[in-house]
């Protein structure tokens, strides 16, 4: 059953300062398997009002847990399709658009939580306006919940760092879809560094990503 990053807080699990607990698979081994990204096969765009990635953040209190959650929109895309599967893919998301769902009823929070997490303390936007997911390799998985396993750059403030989706891809007449499964990524690794102090909470290392793309065909 695919899952949903939004619908997955439960207070109690965060003890474990994890969205989700799974085994890694391994890739489907073989050549016949794997696609390369040649970007020989028909283009398709990324429909960007269709589009977004969502995001969680924790924190961890003495006695409770808490979190963020919220989504950022894509400024650009693209994806080709080679003999009706998926070949390559590259998306852009505008880390302007980051905003916060979890305090959209509270005006004034919210804004002052995006424009925290806009500053040079998070994500430092003015300077790194954009991130981006370049697949590398896309490979059948006939395992679990998830048809696709993609490997891919994922670049954060101009760090780049290889990163693995399990993700249901669709290949239709004319159109693509992609949504990946909840992702835990290290923010530290993509100099995301930002600690409070001891008495507002520790931030967690961890924050989760999920990807999800709707692409039409290139006329």
């Amino acid at each position: 059953m695919k899952k949903k990053l939004f619908s997955l807080f439960v207070p109690v699990l965060f003890a474990s300062a994890l969205v989700m607990s799974c085994k890694k698979e391994k890739p489907v081994t073989g050549e016949s398997s794997e696609v390369t990204t040649t970007k020989e096969g028909n283009p398709f765009i990324v429909d960007t009002l269709n589009s977004r990635v969502e995001w969680k953040g924790y924190k961890i209190f003495k006695s409770e847990s808490t979190s963020h959650f919220g989504t950022i929109k894509f400024e650009s895309g693209d994806v080709t399709v080679k003999d009706g599967k998926l070949e390559s893919g590259k998306f852009v998301a505008d880390m302007n658009s980051l905003t916060s769902e979890d305090l959209k009823n509270d005006a004034e929070q919210s804004e002052k939580l995006n424009g925290h997490l806009k500053s040079g303390d998070f994500f430092g936007v003015e300077k790194f306006p954009t991130a981006s997911y370049e697949i590398t390799k896309v490979t059948p998985s006939a395992e679990g919940d998830y048809n696709t396993l993609l490997d891919g750059n994922l670049t954060i403030k101009g760090i780049t760092k290889p990163v693995q989706f399990k993700a249901n891809v669709s290949v239709k007449e004319g159109e693509v879809s992609i949504a990946t499964e909840p992702k835990d990524i290290h923010r530290g690794e993509f100099d995301v560094k930002f600690k409070a102090p001891a008495e507002n909470g520790v931030i967690k290392d961890e924050m989760t990503l999920q990807i999800n793309i709707k692409a039409l065909e290139k006329k």
